[in-house]
């Protein structure tokens, strides 16, 4: 571990990290990419294709593709925009805010688990850390 720099060691746990997010999305059928965006869905509600685009800060096409994969699977459906009939809306359908509750569950318990090797204090310390490093609340 000595020859480990920080970033080093933090990208070893993020590594790990993510390996457990991917297991979450696993019984959904739902790709990383796609399980960001529905997380964001979840999050933030009903809204335009465009403003999910920037939420995931990638392309609009690509954000097409990700809500046509999630459609398929009935997690998600597009709406027409109310305030301009140009723009469609994506929101998540009945399935899609079940699945968001299980996943986030399963996330949940899995950093419970993951986190349980360290204690309280530490917890609470790492939290402080990595809050203060965050540099924003995009998902």
């Amino acid at each position: 571990m000595e020859d480990e720099n920080l970033a080093e060691l933090f990208w070893s746990v993020a590594r790990r990290l993510r390996h457990q997010s991917h297991e979450s999305l696993q019984p959904f059928g739902i790709t990383p990419g796609q399980g960001r965006a529905f997380l964001v869905l979840a999050k933030h509600g009903t809204m335009r294709l465009s403003e999910l685009a920037d939420h995931l800060r990638i392309a609009p096409r690509s954000t097409t593709e990700v809500v046509d994969g999630l459609q398929e699977r009935g997690l998600v459906r597009r709406l027409p925009d109310p305030a301009d009939r140009r723009a469609t809306l994506v929101g998540l359908t009945p399935a899609g805010e079940d699945a968001a509750g299980r996943i986030k569950a399963e996330r949940g318990a899995q950093g419970e688990r993951f986190f349980a090797a360290l204690p309280e204090g530490d917890r609470a310390e790492l939290a402080r850390i990595l809050a203060a490093l965050r540099v924003s609340d995009a998902p």
